[in-house]
């Protein structure tokens, strides 16, 4: 695994891989099913958008956003103001502007600094936003206990004196869940009334926050009351093709429609996206579909454990982190003898969505047959290969 949590690869592997179906046939336009997204342990973002959301797309309000006139985009966002808890919310076309609005949004002017963990987000796959658009000093954080931030983790690296030598820090950016892991609620809760003590702002990146609330840990308004702005997404995990939204006052939410305009994020006919946010939170987050894939997420590093593989980091929500350089296994041949069974991976890193299905995981079981007793798989899957090329994130 590489030093920022994420697994080692070379990134030619990614375009390689092949897309399979259980029915022998690649349904690259599917609404009916999850398609290839049912055998893609990639990521969450490769989720098939459902039948429901279509239909809702279909038959959605045509208005615009940019004058606040659409009545699906206005009903959505208060809907995840109220659930919530915060004052308004405002749509956004991605996590990445999720974040970046937020974060902009809070900070006027600079010196300012921003504290967070190393491996997030908005430090690794954000292309350094934070530091073009708001002019800000980000300060990575490592966690001693090696799973989340802590107040004693946070402390280390905030500036809250006069001294003119250092850029005194404004923003403290969480992330729930990070790498699968949940940061619990009453560490969320203590850092939160520390910072608020001393004048920092919080700021949470919640695109999988849906699955910490799902996995128990807190309720979507106890964990969203520990901050300023939070940042939800529709499209990984909970199946939406395309959005998300940031949360917070009335006031913030005002200047981040200014700034969401500034970078180009005001949108028309904003309808067909928040269709089908509204379907993807009501079925999949509130319709209990993410406890499952916790459930079968836990049963695989079981078998991977069974076999005599070992987790680099504990199951707590849908993902399962295969510690391949333990069992002398290289990211490329792990990717390959997956691809022979029909399976799409990236590494280590197996992120168990909603979508995967018994055979993929009888699938899965093969594979690692395969790299931890060497049972070496002959040939390719039965079903024909379609390249496409899904987000990495």
């Amino acid at each position: 695994m590489a030093s920022n949590g994420k697994p080692a690869m070379a990134q030619e592997t990614i375009h390689k891989e092949a897309e399979h179906l259980a029915n022998g046939k690649v349904e690259v336009n599917n609404w009916s099913g999850p398609g290839p997204a049912a055998f893609d342990f990639r990521s969450d973002v490769v989720t098939t958008p459902t039948t429901r959301m279509l239909n809702a797309i279909a038959s959605t309000t045509l208005l615009d956003d940019v004058f606040q006139s659409d009545p699906t985009t206005n009903d959505l966002e208060a809907f995840i103001a109220d659930l919530t808890g915060k004052e308004a919310a405002l749509l956004v076309l991605s996590g990445t502007m999720g974040n970046q609005v937020s974060i902009r949004t809070q900070l006027l002017a600079p010196p300012h600094s921003v504290v967070t963990d190393y491996r997030s987000h908005i430090i690794e796959w954000e292309a350094g936003g934070v530091a073009s658009l708001c002019g800000a000093l980000v300060k990575p954080v490592y966690p001693k206990n090696g799973r989340y931030i802590t107040l004693e983790d946070v402390k280390k690296q905030t500036v809250i004196s006069s001294d003119v030598h250092a850029c005194p820090t404004k923003l403290i950016s969480l992330e729930n869940t990070l790498a699968g892991m949940v940061t619990p609620l009453a560490e969320c809760q203590r850092i939160s009334n520390w910072a608020h003590e001393n004048d920092i702002l919080m700021h949470l990146d919640g695109a999988r926050l849906w699955e910490a609330v799902a996995a128990g840990a807190g309720t979507l308004k106890e964990y969203c009351d520990c901050f300023d702005s939070i940042s939800l997404c529709f499209s990984k995990g909970l199946g939406a093709p395309i959005g998300s939204i940031i949360a917070g006052t009335k006031k913030f939410c005002e200047r981040a429609r200014w700034i969401r305009k500034s970078i180009g994020g005001g949108l028309r006919q904003a309808g067909v996206i928040t269709a089908a946010a509204r379907v993807a939170v009501e079925d999949t987050f509130l319709g209990g579909k993410l406890t499952a894939s916790h459930d079968r997420a836990r049963e695989i590093a079981k078998m991977w454990e069974s076999y005599g593989g070992k987790t680099a980091n504990p199951v707590e929500t849908n993902m399962v982190w295969f510690d391949l350089e333990e069992g002398g296994i290289s990211v490329k041949e792990f990717i390959e003898e997956g691809e022979k069974v029909g399976l799409r991976l990236l590494g280590g890193r197996l992120v168990v969505h909603y979508q995967i299905g018994d055979e993929a995981v009888k699938r899965l079981d093969q594979l690692m047959q395969a790299v931890l007793k060497g049972k070496k798989l002959n040939g390719t899957a039965e079903h024909p290969a379609e390249k496409l090329q899904f987000p990495t994130e």
